[in-house]
């Protein structure tokens, strides 16, 4: 099964560059967003006035949306339309692993395929084309996928046969991300309290044991420079981290951690609504940020 034509539903801060690289590298793609397609489309891409035509075009449906409500309603529109074309729905939400079941399970009663394909690397990895994505679902199925899948994410990993489980490995990226986060900001505060200069910090920190996403990325380029665009909102990486604390918690497997560092996020979320998750750096050191 090679499928010949793509759409994609979802053009936002995380859709919109993934749908410009699967057209910018040649690949046939109809697109929709709720929210306005129009100005959001890539330039190659063909436009459609819902998801219909979408699911009417394409033989395979990318999605990226909010959450797992979004999802499910998204597909139901897809598995409603009486002509559709589409045969795979591949999923790029992070929606928890019991909506990517719940998803799976009504894509199979209505004769669909569906992938649970979550992805990491922000806007910047997005844009850039290096986006990871953790695909569960039939592996022949995401084998034929394999070269629309490198024209806009250079690590796409098979991580499971079942749906769910790309869900598992993207809530516990994210919550290790959240959790570097956090752990860096409190180092480089104590550090800083001993005059010692943060990139000084940085540098021996980087090549020494200590290092992790926040350190390597996040603090040279957004904290150092207070610029705090990540472009990942503190929202998201707060629903990501309650999504793996929830499902560690049902597996019974440990949560001491996950507990803490879930409620920092809330309350972080809670006093800085709309904000980009670096800010929390400002936040933890002030008590507040200024406008």
């Amino acid at each position: 099964m090679k499928p010949e034509e793509y759409g994609f539903i979802g053009l936002g801060q995380m859709g919109g560059p993934m749908a410009g690289n699967i057209a910018a590298n040649g690949f046939a793609l109809t697109v929709f967003d709720k929210a306005g397609t129009q100005g959001l489309a890539p330039e190659a891409a063909k436009l459609a006035a819902d998801t219909p035509g979408v699911a009417q075009a394409a033989d395979t449906v990318f999605l990226s949306v909010p959450d797992g409500n979004i999802s499910l309603s998204v597909i139901d529109e897809i598995i409603a339309c009486a002509d559709r074309r589409a045969g795979v729905i591949i999923d790029l939400s992070t929606i928890g692993p019991a909506a990517a079941r719940e998803a799976d399970a009504r894509c199979r009663a209505a004769g669909l395929i569906y992938i649970d394909a979550p992805v990491s690397g922000g806007q910047a990895g997005a844009r850039a084309g290096t986006i990871t994505v953790m695909l569960a679902g039939p592996k022949d199925v995401v084998d034929a996928h394999h070269n629309v899948l490198m024209g806009f994410a250079k690590n796409p990993f098979h991580v499971g046969d079942e749906p769910g489980q790309g869900q598992a490995v993207k809530i516990l990226n994210n919550f290790l991300s959240g959790t570097a986060m956090l752990a860096s900001t409190e180092a480089m505060l104590y550090g800083l309290s001993q005059g010692v200069d943060m990139k000084t910090m940085l540098d021996v920190v980087n090549v020494s044991t200590g290092q992790n996403t926040a350190t390597l990325e996040k603090f040279p380029n957004r904290i150092l420079t207070e610029t705090f665009d990540a472009g990942f909102a503190t929202a998201l990486l707060t629903k990501d981290i309650k999504l793996f604390l929830e499902n560690a918690q049902a597996a019974g497997t440990p949560t001491r951690v996950g507990q803490v560092i879930a409620d920092i996020w809330d309350e972080t979320n809670e006093t800085l609504p709309g904000s980009d998750f670096t800010l929390v750096y400002k936040l933890l050191r002030d008590g507040k940020v200024e406008d």
